[in-house]
């Protein structure tokens, strides 16, 4: 990896979680995998706004889900988390994308531009607080000129809002194209619980 520097902070993943919760969060997955539950929706809607064999970035990827959904439809996936434990499991659970551990607020993979950049999973409330503006800012110079970044979090005012990121957004000339209330596409207003928001690089 190029360009590493020391995170400027802890993320909440690890400062705000019970001892073992990596450990207990990966094993919830393949539980509900076993179970047939269906855990392909975030997939099914970044691969509609993509081509065939197209780059993707699975910002704070956990353990694999959606980086190797992205990957069985064809895509050369890049999966990217903090978390040692939950990078090691999507090795094991999802091969194919290529992993890394790193925090991303630094992040500097070193790599040719993403088409897209995805991060799902409530990734913006465990990172470090007011890395933000940071992360984003990072996602953005590893996407190509018009690509998109697409982050879903639910409402938590104490953690990280939608006007703030919408603040940060346009900071750093990320316009946003769309914004729904769920991964399947259901309308977002102001008293949804969650959001959907797709962002554009100029």
């Amino acid at each position: 990896m190029t360009g590493e520097t020391a995170s400027p902070g802890t993320p909440r993943w690890f400062t705000d979680t019970k001892e073992s919760h990596s450990e207990w969060y990966v094993e919830r997955f393949r539980t509900m995998a076993a179970e047939g539950a269906d855990l392909d929706g975030e997939a099914r809607m970044v691969d509609a706004m993509l081509p065939r064999g197209a780059r993707v970035l699975d910002a704070g990827c956990g353990p694999g889900r959606l980086a190797g959904a992205l990957a069985r439809r064809g895509h050369d996936v890049w999966g990217v988390d903090v978390d040692p434990v939950l990078v090691e499991a999507a090795e094991v659970d999802h091969p194919g994308p290529t992993y890394r551990v790193a925090d991303l607020a630094t992040l500097d993979l070193g790599t040719d531009p993403f088409d897209l950049v995805v991060s799902a999973g409530n990734v913006m409330l465990f990172l470090a607080p007011d890395t933000e503006r940071a992360v984003l800012a990072r996602l953005r110079e590893h996407l190509r000129p018009g690509g998109r970044l697409v982050i879903g979090f639910r409402r938590d005012p104490d953690a990280y809002t939608w006007d703030r990121l919408d603040a940060d957004a346009l900071a750093l000339g990320l316009t946003r194209d769309h914004r729904f209330g769920t991964w399947d596409l259901e309308p977002w207003t102001e008293e949804s619980d969650f959001a959907v928001t797709v962002l554009r690089r100029a």
